[in-house]
């Protein structure tokens, strides 16, 4: 197996599978990717130091391992980590490009990710919280972020009025699995859109949480005023395009829409999708009568509304 250079194992999840001590002889491999297995490498293994891309999903190793196979791959560009992780990880990779990570938050921190350029957090903790421009301050160069609803209250609830250091390279955020009638979440949207002075894309999908509602544009409070006053003295100078999914006429939805357009003068496009089979077509009529209302700040933007 030494001249093995790209390698996938997935194995049955009921029956976890010990990884032999041949695998671990694979010094010539650049591509990994486990799903269901264990982990557990001879005392005297160092790790593949030609390895450019990892992805572990669902699989059996200790921190302490995983910690020492990341930092001992100097070459590794992507980094792909969906598992539950026992200890606190501490990712060196001084030349990772895109991370993708699905767990507990609270277990990982960027300390030498300088390139990072990609990265998505999908956080499936409900509980912490922690200042997103701490959280990201080892990736200067960060582009395209996702994060799901946990991850969003999770780096979003500690953001001040004015961050002292703006993130600034950031030029695409994707949002899933939002409730923008939940008040908290709402809020925590806002101060993080707040946090990215140079967004070009916004993208956000919303959770399927309003089930049963027809005429739902009067069933739930709109945003905090305060959070809205916030953005007072925020522009989104570089804001182009925006895509909603799910909407089905909340009003905090609503509100969002409107705060967004009228806080975008460079925006080109708004792409809205009503949610499936919650309201009524009339519904969408008086939805979309309501958005055409909205004072847009950019003379160019175009708003589409799938009624249908």
């Amino acid at each position: 197996m030494n001249g093995v250079q790209h390698l996938v194992l997935q194995f049955p999840k009921d029956n976890l599978y010990k990884l032999p001590s041949s695998f671990f002889t694979c010094f010539q491999i650049r591509h990994l990717s486990l799903h269901k297995c264990l982990i557990n490498p001879p005392p005297a293994f160092k790790g593949f130091d030609k390895l450019v891309a990892l992805e572990l999903c669902e699989v059996t190793i200790s921190s302490k391992f995983l910690v020492s196979l990341i930092s001992y791959s100097p070459l590794l560009e992507q980094l792909v980590l969906q598992s539950s992780i026992s200890g606190h990880i501490q990712i060196k990779a001084p030349k990772l490009i895109s991370f993708d990570f699905t767990g507990s938050l609270k277990l990982i921190s960027l300390m030498d990710v300088p390139l990072l350029a990609q990265l998505s957090l999908v956080d499936i903790d409900e509980g912490g919280s922690c200042d997103i421009a701490k959280f990201l301050e080892s990736s200067p160069g960060l582009e395209h972020l996702h994060l799901n609803c946990y991850s969003v209250q999770f780096l979003a609830s500690k953001i001040p009025k004015q961050l002292l250091s703006p993130l600034n390279c950031l030029k695409r955020l994707y949002l899933s699995d939002i409730c923008l009638d939940d008040i908290d979440e709402a809020s925590c949207v806002l101060r993080l859109i707040r946090s990215f002075p140079y967004l070009q894309d916004i993208e956000i999908q919303l959770h399927d949480s309003a089930s049963g509602y027809d005429d739902v544009m009067e069933e739930i409070a709109g945003l905090e005023s305060r959070e809205v006053e916030s953005f007072s003295d925020v522009t989104l100078n570089h804001l182009r395009s925006v895509k909603l999914t799910g909407i089905i006429g909340l009003t905090p939805e609503m509100e969002f829409i409107q705060l967004l357009l009228a806080k975008s003068p460079m925006l080109i496009r708004m792409l809205i999708e009503p949610g499936v089979g919650h309201n009524s077509p009339e519904t969408r009529l008086k939805v979309l009568a309501e958005i055409t209302k909205f004072r847009r700040a950019s003379s160019k933007a175009e708003v589409v509304y799938k009624v249908a």
